[in-house]
């Protein structure tokens, strides 16, 4: 990963993060990107601290997507290049049925699930695909697969963005660029937290485990629109 520059999403905690650090101690000048400048902060030591280099763009999905739509050409204007988009960010409003989904959680459901992908997409696209061997990873959930009681809010959420990023594989199919789902199953993390508090922490996967097998992943030559397990 020397000298390529990676774009994380998330990247203030859990899986965001542990990705963030995995590509900067492979050599990788990571963009750091999420709401909470404190957290991005926190995930700038610890880069840092292993000898990783790493910017910090704060901005919030809700309030200031608009500002995504320049991010693809800034990266550019600064590192010459982006070679990889990890989209970790995400959000698990309320778990409620559907028929009681407030209009306000489902505006910022879509606008963090779903629409911050379009914007990335847009933004990162030209980029990505002039990148030598450019490639694209979002994080995907089981219940887009298996719809579940309560869950109506995250998961359409997730499907929207799911069938967009499997649209655009199709689309760059014939280029360097590799494009994917991946679902790491049940990670401890703040969401899974919010979804299932009577959970043991301890008996989850590890965000460091997937963010180093993510890391092992984006060095793989893997099929397009794929939704991979790791």
């Amino acid at each position: 990963m020397r000298g390529q520059v990676a774009l994380i999403t998330g990247a203030s905690r859990g899986i965001g993060r542990a990705t963030a650090l995995a590509l900067a101690a492979a050599g990788a000048h990571v963009v750091l990107m999420a709401r909470s400048q404190g957290g991005l902060e926190e995930t700038d030591d610890l880069v840092r601290a292993a000898g990783g280099a790493a910017t910090l763009l704060p901005l919030d999905f809700i309030k200031e997507a608009d500002q995504l739509d320049m991010l693809g050409p800034s990266i550019v204007q600064r590192f010459g290049r982006l070679d990889i988009l990890v989209h970790a960010a995400g959000l698990l409003a309320k778990l409620t049925p559907a028929g009681h989904i407030p209009p306000r959680d489902w505006g910022e459901s879509l606008a963090v699930n779903a629409t911050a992908a379009y914007r990335l997409i847009r933004a990162c696209d030209p980029p990505l695909r002039a990148a030598p061997a450019g490639r694209a990873l979002f994080l995907h959930d089981s219940h887009v697969e298996e719809p579940t009681a309560y869950w109506s809010l995250y998961s359409s959420a997730k499907a929207a963005q799911a069938n967009l990023v499997r649209c655009w594989a199709a689309e760059v199919a014939m280029s360097p660029l590799k494009v994917a789902l991946v679902d790491p199953g049940p990670v401890a993390t703040k969401l899974r937290a919010a979804g299932f508090p009577g959970e043991d922490p301890t008996k989850l996967r590890q965000p460091e485990e997937v963010g180093a097998a993510i890391l092992a992943l984006l060095g793989q030559d893997f099929p397009h629109g794929a939704t991979l397990p790791i």
